[in-house]
């Protein structure tokens, strides 16, 4: 199957879910046009109220439609932009980036993937057990995050619905995703 994007959303309010939209606009440097997590500096309120000088490493939220396939199964009803996300995508193994890795969204939009996005209890709120159940644990115990992945915007451009994803792995040894 080749990678491509399946939804975009966006909101211009610090709201738990996103708006399904036709199409995105994304801005180099800064983010979604339109979206209260837009800017050079981090946007996330907990975040903001912690240090507000911070880079913001979280422009975009990627999830890939697989996840919300397995959560389904479990018994949640989880749409695009459910969980906040901007970008849904299928066939792209999002968690098993390197930090670095660049993703070429249709014909001009580049993303660079910053790190895994930590998941909070916003999303009991959301659903109930549904924290727990984009948590996961590695033979050797460390938790794993499945809730997709935080993004800065290297290159700007419109985003829909179908648009071919390709990814591109930076140069050197592959770093795994940390939560950023």
């Amino acid at each position: 199957m080749r990678p491509v994007v399946t939804a975009v959303s966006r909101d211009g309010a610090h709201r738990f879910s996103k708006q399904p939209t036709d199409a995105i606009r994304l801005l180099a440097g800064l983010g979604l046009a339109g979206d209260a997590h837009a800017g050079t500096t981090v946007q996330h309120l907990s975040r903001v109220r912690r240090d507000p000088s911070q880079p913001n490493l979280r422009q975009v939220h990627l999830i890939h439609s697989e996840l919300h396939d397995e959560l389904r199964t479990h018994g949640f009803e989880v749409a695009p932009g459910d969980m906040g996300e901007n970008v849904t995508t299928r066939g792209v193994d999002l968690l098993g980036l390197s930090t670095g890795t660049r993703l070429r969204l249709g014909e001009h939009a580049v993303l660079e993937v910053t790190g895994l996005r930590n998941p909070c209890v916003q999303l009991d709120r959301f659903a109930a057990g549904l924290l727990e159940a984009v948590l996961d644990r590695a033979p050797d115990g460390s938790v794993i995050r499945k809730a997709g992945v935080m993004s800065i915007v290297i290159a700007g451009g419109e985003v829909r619905a179908g648009d071919a994803i390709s990814v591109e792995a930076p140069d050197g040894s592959h770093r795994p995703l940390q939560p950023v």
